[in-house]
């Protein structure tokens, strides 16, 4: 294809978005006539007509309407390349995406070891919305959590989760019928029961405290009390007294050691747990999949 043909169908695409050869004239500060004469060149070259031409303007004509459809297309997918390739990230940069809380939680806490060993690698987090969206490919590396088995086939099981009910000492000392274990769903009631209203997508916002309640073999309402989008919101709720949230045992360990948080019941295996997204192969992403791992296990 001549570069005078590319060049026109792009002046084209222009001129079919405003519909009109005076308003994409002035928008690419051109002539009316300059447009006409290019358009007719255009035209001559292809050999179909492009517009009818009318006194009171111009119209597509069907070769051109179907024209239009593909160059705006091309054109766009065009933009959007020349877009992510001018913000290339630098070879040594990891685009990490994951859930607020397991970053604040479990992550932070641990980036200066990764940097003292990867000194030479940059980590650039998203954590942006209580919920990973693994399918959109903005990401060489993604940590989700969710329901085994999950929806990836291609995610590797990094990290089984176990829930664990905790409320603050001061509520347990309140509630003294929690430490008998066999609690009735009479005094179930009593008790203020805070959720992550969103553990993955389309899960029910009481999934967790269903799930521990049948696990436990309780027979209690759990569709109440105090609903969040993330799990380290309804930590912070129960450690300051509100009531009794359903921890993730990976995000709990420093509140549990420093009895903020206290719990006088045993951890169940959640049927949960962490998954690693690898969207982009190498040698970054291969070293930071190594040190997670190898932390994950300590």
């Amino acid at each position: 294809m001549k570069s005078s043909v590319v060049s026109g169908l792009w002046l084209f695409n222009q001129v079919a978005e405003h519909s009109s050869f005076t308003s994409a004239a002035k928008a690419l500060h051109l002539t009316t006539g300059a447009i006409s004469q290019q358009i007719i060149q255009l035209e001559e070259q292809l050999g179909f007509t492009l517009f009818e031409r009318h006194s009171r303007g111009i119209r597509l004509t069907p070769k051109g309407l179907q024209l239009s459809q593909s160059t705006q297309l091309h054109f766009t997918e065009l933009g959007k390349t020349l877009e992510e390739l001018q913000i290339e990230k630098p070879h040594n940069e990891i685009r990490l995406k994951l859930t607020p809380s397991f970053a604040f939680k479990w992550l932070v806490p641990r980036l200066e070891s990764f940097h003292l060993e990867n000194p030479d690698l940059q980590v650039q987090i998203f954590a942006e919305g209580a919920l990973v969206n693994s399918e959109l490919k903005d990401y060489d590396v993604a940590i989700d959590y969710g329901s085994h088995p999950y929806r990836d086939k291609s995610a590797e099981r990094i990290l089984d989760e176990q829930f664990l009910p905790v409320m603050s000492p001061k509520y347990l000392e309140d509630h003294g019928w929690l430490k008998t274990l066999k609690a009735s769903p009479e005094q179930w009631r009593e008790a203020t029961l805070l959720h992550d209203a969103m553990p993955w997508d389309k899960a029910p916002r009481d999934y967790e405290w269903l799930y521990w309640a049948s696990s436990m073999g309780f027979d209690f309402k759990t569709d109440v009390g105090h609903f969040f989008n993330r799990t380290d919101m309804a930590m912070s709720a129960a450690e300051a007294g509100v009531g009794i949230a359903m921890a993730r045992m990976a995000l709990v360990e420093d509140e549990l050691a420093s009895g903020r948080l206290v719990s006088p019941f045993e951890p169940v295996d959640a049927n949960a747990g962490y998954y690693l997204i690898i969207n982009t192969k190498s040698e970054p992403t291969d070293r930071f999949r190594q040190w997670l791992v190898q932390h994950i296990r300590q």
